[in-house]
């Protein structure tokens, strides 16, 4: 049913069925609008996709142009040349085909949106506009007619004439006005008819014209598309018949590869695993080495099979002798040195295997071990701490506080590797050793010297603090107390030897000589840590807590700068007792609050008690001190006049003679901890290698002060005196438990287990799982709360406040370290920073 007919005779009655007749037509016009709106809507967005489209299938041309076919041989068949450019045809074929494209969107958006967009503005615009016109004139119209009627009849009659006359000027105007307003309406509603559709006709023949392009590029491409079919089929042929052969040759290398193996130009090549020392011990590296026997070169490229990338820069040597490492110097197997006339030290390689490591021996004419029993001797380019290290570090600190001492980023700025090493060459030389030190260090650049010198103290057989004090030093950066830290750090530095504690002295004094400049120089006491603390306090092993033990690493070297003349030209004070160390713990958490990197040494906390509880805990322990030091002295005693000589001299053992604590934990089946005194212990010395859960342990958890190990001159170690104790002792505990009380004998049997289990068989005898030790500690999966605060120093830590209560917690393979959840994240948590619930 179409629209009635808008009459210009209904314009002067203006009645209502002409109103609902012009209202039909508005609703038309206004729907009309509406739909041209949402059709250019839709036409951009479409222009839009075509234009994505038309990109998508250019960077497609793209990639297919520039890739380039690489065949197998020297020369290409016609079928090879024929599949090799069929990309580059699929590409200009495609190009073409998106030019046509571009042309047809650039078209498109001047014969679709441009012409909709126009009638919709133009003639629906109009339309409106004469709308508003018309409301306008009906309203002023209405208003003044009924402001006519209300007009008085007994007003003159001239003001009646006057207002008739006006009367008809607005009904006059009103009707002109209705009268263009239905002739624009009906001339757009026809208007539609053919400007409307006329724009959709154009841009469908755009697409049609489109379309018959890539039909005609589709029958030029006819020809090349049968000529590529054929070269596929013909090479797929080809490839049929030379697998077998292939395949046939594949068969023959792996049943005798040694028949095929290829010429090379070297005289020996393969994978070597090359010793690199780095700052947390030594580490081995794949190589691809080669050798030629002519010129005495060997090239490592540094190379990961797995990755398939090359690790670092190729280094080629000379070649100056070869010799098999002995088995029982180095833990790896298929070892042998190498020596290089243009590099110090002694290269250390790993073969796959004892044939591989002969071969690589015979092309390099290597030779067997000199087998020699004195140990003092040093071969020629190793870094030692004799005379000849002393003059090098010497001639280097003489040369940087001489020429250098206030340049910039000193020990920072490293120098060129090459030169390093021709500098060490150079100093390592005896014939150079005795020179003055400005004659030979005038003409190298200071960066060149201070790396010297850190590369010198790297290739030291071990790190200059030494391996067996580095946890030592560590646990005393951790301590609390500064005043401890100085104290533990001093009395750890005087048990080294002689020859490392006068270079470390000689060292110290120069740093601290560096950080008084440091104005100049910019390196305060803290970079020159940074810088030294990897270098002298390296660990034997690289885990995830030597990591995470940098920064104390760095701390010791501060102390030992700052401390310098103290440290060094002072004996150290007596070992601190623990009422001095209680205490100074004491002082500092009430100075500070405890940190991650400050850790509390006490694992078990104290928890506050009334007056009544502490007046009972103290006749409770003077009750168990009384019966236990009386039998502890008979047992000690006892054991002491079996075994006179028990301690030995030996420095190496120093690292495990524990000082026993002054004090005990013992735990009361009420769960509440107290401690009760003793008198003073003779030592017993400790294993060679404490067991994890052994009370000897460093990291035991039951006791955390530092150990100051007591030097004693004795040398004996014969084990019978230790079985004789064992027995004695082991009688004694037998009479003790028939004598005394519950209360008396838990407190001996703490006794027993924290200082008899020092000889096997009475580990045996007490040996007790190490969640009765500790039970809260290491029952695993349990809720702990957080006594204080920490922030994370890593990533596999977790940053906690206090209070805070954490899921799964169990014991963590890091000594000291529990592992717990919180909120989803699992990570580290310090173990004497919880309490478990």
């Amino acid at each position: 049913m179409g629209l009635p007919a808008l009459e210009f005779s209904d314009c002067c009655l203006d009645s209502p069925h002409f109103r609902e007749t012009l209202k039909s037509h508005e609703a038309e016009l206004d729907k009309t609008n509406k739909f041209i709106k949402e059709l250019i809507k839709d036409g951009k967005s479409l222009i839009s996709a075509l234009k994505n489209l038309s990109s998508a299938k250019r960077k497609f041309a793209d990639s297919l142009n520039e890739f380039k076919f690489q065949c197998i041989g020297d020369a290409e068949t016609d079928d090879e040349m024929c599949i090799a450019r069929s990309l580059q045809e699929f590409a200009t074929v495609l190009r073409n085909l998106e030019d046509e494209r571009i042309r047809m969107i650039e078209n498109a958006s001047e014969v679709l949106i441009t012409p909709l967009e126009k009638f919709r503005k133009e003639q629906i615009g109009a339309a409106k506009e004469a709308k508003k016109k018309y409301d306008k004139e009906t309203e002023k119209y209405c208003g003044i007619l009924e402001k006519h009627l209300n007009l008085s009849s007994k007003k003159k009659e001239s003001q009646l004439q006057e207002a008739d006359s006006q009367v008809d000027l607005v009904r006059q105007h009103f009707y002109e006005v209705s009268l263009e307003y239905v002739f624009k309406v009906q001339e757009v509603q026809e208007r539609k008819m053919f400007e409307f559709v006329e724009p959709l006709l154009a841009f469908l023949q755009g697409l049609f014209t489109f379309y018959h392009h890539g039909y005609e590029l589709a029958k030029d491409f006819g020809d090349f598309k049968m000529q590529l079919t054929i070269s596929i089929q013909n090479t797929r042929n080809r490839f049929e018949g030379t697998r077998s052969e292939v395949e046939s040759l594949m068969k023959k290398m792996k049943e005798n590869p040694l028949e095929h193996k290829t010429i090379s130009p070297y005289t020996m090549e393969g994978y070597l695993y090359v010793q690199e020392k780095r700052h947390f011990g030594t580490s081995w590296v794949k190589h691809y080495c080669t050798y030629q026997r002519d010129s005495k070169q060997i090239t490592m490229v540094p190379f990961d099979q797995k990755s398939g990338g090359k690790g670092g820069e190729d280094e080629s040597v000379t070649l100056k002798s070869c010799i098999r490492r002995k088995t029982d110097s180095i833990e790896k197997r298929f070892c042998f040195d190498v020596e290089a006339v243009d590099r110090p030290g002694v290269i250390t390689m790993q073969a796959l295997s004892e044939e591989d490591r002969r071969l690589w021996m015979e092309a390099m004419d290597g030779r067997e071990p000199v087998y020699n029993s004195n140990k003092d001797s040093q071969s020629e380019g190793t870094a030692q701490l004799d005379s000849i290290g002393f003059s090098i570090i010497r001639k280097c600190i003489h040369a940087v506080e001489t020429r250098g001492i206030n340049e910039q980023g000193l020990y920072r700025i490293v120098g060129v590797s090459s030169r390093v090493q021709k500098l060490l060459s150079v100093l390592m030389d005896p014939k150079t050793a005795s020179e003055t030190e400005t004659d030979i260090c005038a003409e190298w650049e200071i960066k060149t010297i201070t790396s010297a010198l850190k590369t010198y103290l790297r290739m030291l057989p071990g790190p200059l603090m030494m391996y067996q004090f580095q946890r030592s030093f560590i646990k005393a950066a951790k301590l609390e107390n500064q005043e401890s830290r100085v104290s533990e750090i001093h009395s750890l530095v005087h048990r080294l030897p002689e020859k490392n504690r006068q270079m470390l002295q000689l060292l110290m004094n120069h740093l601290a000589n560096v950080a008084n400049n440091h104005k100049q120089n910019l390196m305060t006491v803290a970079n020159l840590g940074v810088v030294f603390g990897p270098t002298l306090l390296r660990p034997q092993e690289e885990t995830v807590a030597a990591i995470m033990d940098i920064k104390f690493q760095n701390i010791v070297i501060e102390i030992l700068i700052e401390n310098h003349e103290k440290i060094f030209n002072t004996v150290p004070d007596p070992p601190i007792t623990n009422a001095q160390l209680h205490l100074s713990r004491k002082k500092s958490s009430d100075s500070k609050p405890p940190s991650c990197s400050e850790r509390p040494l006490t694992l078990f906390h104290a928890v506050q008690s009334t007056e009544k509880q502490e007046q009972r805990n103290s006749i409770i322990t003077s009750s168990l001190e009384s019966v236990v030091s009386s039998n502890a002295n008979s047992i000690l005693n006892s054991s002491s006049s079996l075994q006179p000589n028990m301690n030995s001299s030996d420095p190496d053992l120093d690292v495990v003679k524990p000082t026993r604590p002054n004090s005990l934990t013992a735990e009361i089946t009420n769960g509440k901890m107290f401690s009760f005194s003793l008198y003073k212990l003779n030592s017993y010395k400790s294993p060679p290698n404490p067991s994890p859960t052994s009370p000897l342990s460093p990291s035991w958890p039951m006791f955390s002060a530092p150990s100051s190990p007591m030097p004693t001159s004795s040398t004996s170690s014969d084990s019978s005196p230790i079985r004789s104790v064992a027995g004695f002792v082991w009688f004694s505990v037998a009479a003790v438990v028939l004598s005394f009380a519950w209360s008396s004998l838990h407190a001996v049997f703490s006794l027993l287990v924290n200082f008899v289990p020092c000889h096997p068989t009475l580990n045996l005898l007490f040996d007790r799982p190490e969640e009765e030790v500790h039970e809260d500690s290491s029952t695993p999966f349990r809720k702990a709360k957080a006594l204080y605060a920490c922030k994370a120093e890593h990533d596999s830590e977790l940053s906690f406040t206090a209070g805070t209560v954490f899921d799964n917690v169990h014991p963590s393979q890091e000594p000291g370290w529990l592992e717990g959840t919180l909120n989803g994240k699992t990570g580290l948590i310090p173990e004497n920073y919880v309490e478990f619930l």
